[in-house]
């Protein structure tokens, strides 16, 4: 399907149901996969898609740093985010910085959500109105996969349930050097709360699941 588009979802149960409307709207050589990290970079492989349409839940809301990653290794692919229920604006922001050329949204209405997804079909940018409005003489959040060491500690004690009074004393500082360790890991992933993070530091390798006493059973 060389050229075609490839549908990246969470819902394993709709694919044939995205894939022709997809195709009923015009989109060509679609196919739909719910696979993430290595599986999802074999079906871009073997695919070779001029289109990547992701929808918003996938990767739990598509953390910045997941897109990042993405764009890093198939820099010359179209990569859109489109949204079907709400989603805040200012991570959509995240999601543009780091590589993803369209995002739209239904809560925009539905004349702008299809106008955006004819804009993506023909092979050009389309930004949701109200993510162009917070869009304007913002710095753009890019994600970093530069940690130190101590946010790397602080990262996996937070991935098995740690407060930040019992980082604190594990790491023999105090609870406002965690939080400060806690906020600069954040800002780097540019994720919003600890079940993204989970998912970053899984992918990124800094803890395995076997390792995750406290939530582990989720992602087992």
């Amino acid at each position: 399907m060389t050229g075609g588009t490839l549908i990246v979802t969470r819902d394993v149960d709709n694919h044939s149901y995205f894939k022709k409307q997809a195709e009923q709207f015009g989109f060509r050589k679609v196919a739909v996969t719910e696979l993430e990290r290595d599986g999802l970079n074999y079906v871009i492989n073997d695919l070779s898609p001029r289109l990547i349409v992701m929808e918003s839940r996938f990767y739990d809301c598509a953390t910045p740093y997941m897109i990042s990653l993405l764009h890093r290794r198939f820099p010359k692919i179209n990569k859109a985010v489109v949204s079907l229920e709400r989603y805040p604006e200012y991570f959509a922001i995240g999601l543009i910085a780091n590589g993803v050329e369209s995002y739209v949204n239904f809560s925009d209405g539905a004349e702008q959500f299809f106008t955006g997804l004819r804009y993506i079909k023909e092979g050009k940018a389309y930004i949701s109105p109200k993510v162009a409005a917070k869009m304007k003489n913002k710095e753009l959040p890019k994600a970093s996969n530069e940690l130190t060491e101590r946010q790397i500690e602080v990262a996996r004690l937070l991935c098995n349930g740690y407060t930040a009074l019992e980082i604190a004393d594990v790491l023999e500082v105090s609870d406002s050097t965690v939080n400060h360790h806690k906020s600069e890991l954040y800002n780097n992933l540019k994720i919003r709360n600890e079940k993204e993070l989970i998912r970053v530091a899984l992918y990124l390798e800094l803890i395995k699941v076997e390792e995750l006493n406290f939530y582990g059973r989720k992602y087992k």
